[in-house]
C-alpha cells in the first residue's frame, strides 16, 4: 500500500524519539543521585551540571529553553540545598 513506508518511516521516527526520551531521564536521575549522595565540591557539582546541560543538549539541540525551564531549576535547587549558597538558607557542607 502507498501508506505503509510513510507508517513505517512515522514508527521508526516515534521508536527514535522514544529511546531519546529514555537517555534523557536516565542522564537527568543520574545527575539527580550524584548531586544529592556523592561526595562533591560545590565546583565539582557546578561541571557535573554542565555535562549534563551538553549531553542533554546533544540529544535535543533545539531544546536549550526547555532545559532552562525544568532541568536547570531543579539542579540550582539540589546545589543549594547542599552547599551554603550566599542569599539562601540552606546547606549542610
Amino acid at each position: 500500500m502507498e501508506g505503509e513506508p510513510v507508517m513505517d518511516e512515522l514508527e521508526r521516527l516515534i521508536e527514535e524519539e522514544e529511546k531519546k526520551m529514555k537517555h534523557l531521564k536516565f542522564i537527568v536521575d543520574l545527575t539527580q543521585a550524584i548531586l544529592m549522595q556523592a561526595n562533591l565540591s560545590i565546583e565539582e557539582a557546578i561541571e557535573i551540571v554542565n555535562q549534563t546541560k551538553r549531553a542533554i543538549l546533544n540529544l535535543f539541540p533545539d531544546k536549550e529553553s526547555t532545559y532552562e525551564l525544568i532541568y536547570a531549576p531543579r539542579f540550582r535547587r539540589i546545589i543549594a540545598e547542599r552547599f551554603t549558597i550566599p542569599g539562601t538558607l540552606s546547606g549542610r557542607n
